[in-house]
């Protein structure tokens, strides 16, 4: 009985240290997924520390919005250097309920069937996905229309969270930018389906 117990401590203790190596080595390796935040906290913790805004806007039906999550949201370069030095938000165009963002209320409009301030920040332009990038403290809202793989949003991410737009013209940086990133091979399909756009 006492060999039983023993053996049992053993290996609850071997079991407790194995843990806390595992978490210290994903400390270590970065966070394995991008900190999506709502509106409320971007606007709570830019007052604490201003940082650029990445904000994808996307719809429950649309097909490349999946691909998107699938395929470069899962990527540890653009995981580590979003949570690095943006706030990164998820917002589903279509949703009714209403937002409070910046001191007003966005609800819903069914003339464009997208939340209002979805309308205002795409500049009515409802195509799905498209990403929003804006500078510290909300300023200079950006949208750039659908897919863009990996060594694209490389490109978006360093532009604007390096500083390099204050300048250099997007042109100039764009042609003689060398990728660091790449898409990690994944058994997502390469195109949505024909229906989900």
């Amino acid at each position: 009985m006492k060999y039983a117990l023993l053996t049992f401590i053993a290996v609850l203790s071997l079991t407790a240290v194995k843990a806390e190596d595992k978490k210290k080595a994903t400390a270590a390796k970065g966070n394995k997924e991008i900190e999506w935040i709502s509106f409320a906290e971007a606007e709570k913790r830019m007052k604490q520390e201003p940082r650029k805004v990445w904000i994808d806007v996307y719809t429950d039906w649309c097909g490349w919005c999946k691909v998107l999550d699938k395929k470069v949201f899962t990527n540890p370069d653009v995981i580590n250097y979003m949570n690095k030095k943006f706030y990164a938000i998820k917002f589903n165009a279509e949703r009714q309920d209403s937002i409070e963002f910046l001191g007003k209320k966005w609800g819903f409009k069914p003339e464009y069937k997208a939340n209002e301030l979805a309308v205002q920040l795409m500049n009515g332009q409802m195509a799905y996905p498209t990403t929003i990038l804006m500078t510290e403290n909300f300023q200079n809202p950006s949208p750039l229309g659908g897919y863009h793989p990996v060594e694209e949003v490389e490109q978006f991410l360093k532009f604007l969270g390096e500083d390099i737009y204050k300048t250099t013209k997007w042109e100039d940086y764009s042609k003689n930018f060398k990728n660091e990133w790449h898409e990690v091979p994944s058994s997502a399909p390469a195109t949505p389906p024909a229906h989900a756009n």
